[in-house]
């Protein structure tokens, strides 16, 4: 099957439950029935940073694949890294159902979810079974009880180590009872410099952050991040606000929004990072991309690799060779060479 004709079935998962609809496409991909996407990346969209070769800037956000459970079926759909988890310590069920909505008339989302996964243990088990066509990140994240985030977290790199090319710091989900509080710079320098101490091979360590930071907050954020050695941010998690105008009629439900409405404020707040941390931490644009256009946006605002959830969630395989072509046709409207002459072009400005 090729990824436009696994595309073209998704109409029939929408009229089940959204979250049974997502195992389905789960199942699906494990089955390998979304196909692939067999044309090699052309050359000017390889990104080469964070010590690592991607062939092309177009990235699976964490939270599709909790459990690293189809990892190999979906590098084969084109994307230049993928990321699996949130992955906790122990096993958790996350919270009740139902925990995720559609928002058909606002190309959106809202979950909570909870960091529903299997635990770290079956994670690693998945994950050391991968052969890396493309790069590979692990995103760790702490259990709702019994969590001691200096400990933990260091044990979540430590356990994917060997295993995961790239490990994101989740300390932004809305979803967990007081997750946020640890995106404060004091914290995140607790916990970087935890795991600095005590995991001494490591890959690079990224942070992932909340879009709904106040701009007061951010300069030392930044500087922590520098001071204790991560490596860069993803910037954004989903967003607890509801911008003005969303029509879909689970709007007011609880949870965190992506989509396209996370897309401006979410490449606003890169932009203030991308100034902020001036070339010491590589960024990765997160927040409601669906088009080879809003993929370029995020590069000139300062992102070296851009991921999608919600848009591949709607569109389907269909979606990656699409935006990979889309944003050639505005690099060279644009008039960049690559991706890699474009990131934080606006900057420049």
């Amino acid at each position: 099957m090729s990824p436009m004709l696994a595309s073209s079935l998704l109409p029939l998962l929408r009229l089940i439950d959204a979250e049974r609809a997502h195992a389905i496409a789960l199942t699906a991909l494990r089955l390998g029935l979304a196909g692939a996407d067999r044309v090699p990346d052309d050359p000017r969209l390889a990104v080469n940073v964070l010590g690592l070769h991607f062939p092309n800037p177009i990235g699976l956000a964490a939270g599709f694949d909790k459990d690293a459970v189809a990892l190999g079926p979906l590098m084969r759909l084109g994307f230049g890294l993928v990321e699996a988890g949130t992955v906790t310590p122990r096993p958790q069920p996350g919270n009740p159902r139902p925990r995720l909505f559609r928002l058909g008339e606002d190309e959106a989302v809202i979950n909570r979810f909870g960091f529903n996964n299997a635990g770290i243990d079956a994670f690693v088990r998945r994950l050391s079974a991968v052969k890396h066509r493309v790069p590979v990140g692990a995103n760790i994240g702490v259990n709702k009880d019994g969590a001691v985030p200096e400990r933990d977290y260091p044990a979540l790199v430590a356990a994917v180590a060997r295993h995961a090319d790239y490990v994101v710091v989740n300390v932004s989900s809305p979803n967990t009872p007081g997750l946020r509080k640890l995106q404060g710079a004091e914290r995140l320098a607790e916990i970087l410099g935890a795991i600095r101490r005590e995991v001494e091979r490591r890959p690079p360590i990224l942070i992932k952050l909340s879009p709904d930071l106040h701009d007061e907050e951010l300069p030392d954020i930044v500087a922590a991040c520098v001071e204790h050695g991560a490596a860069g941010l993803i910037v954004s998690n989903t967003t607890t606000s509801r911008p003005p105008g969303l029509r879909g009629r689970n709007a007011a439900q609880a949870g965190g929004l992506s989509g396209a409405p996370l897309f401006a404020p979410s490449t606003a707040l890169l932009a203030r990072l991308a100034r902020l941390a001036a070339g010491r931490l590589v960024l990765v644009g997160v927040g409601g991309v669906s088009s080879g256009r809003q993929a370029l946006a995020k590069i000139r605002a300062g992102a070296s690799l851009v991921q999608l959830y919600t848009g591949f969630a709607i569109e389907g395989p269909a979606l990656i060779p699409r935006l990979k072509r889309e944003l050639l046709t505005a690099l060279d409207r644009d008039g960049f060479a690559s991706v890699e002459a474009a990131v934080g072009a606006d900057l420049k400005e």
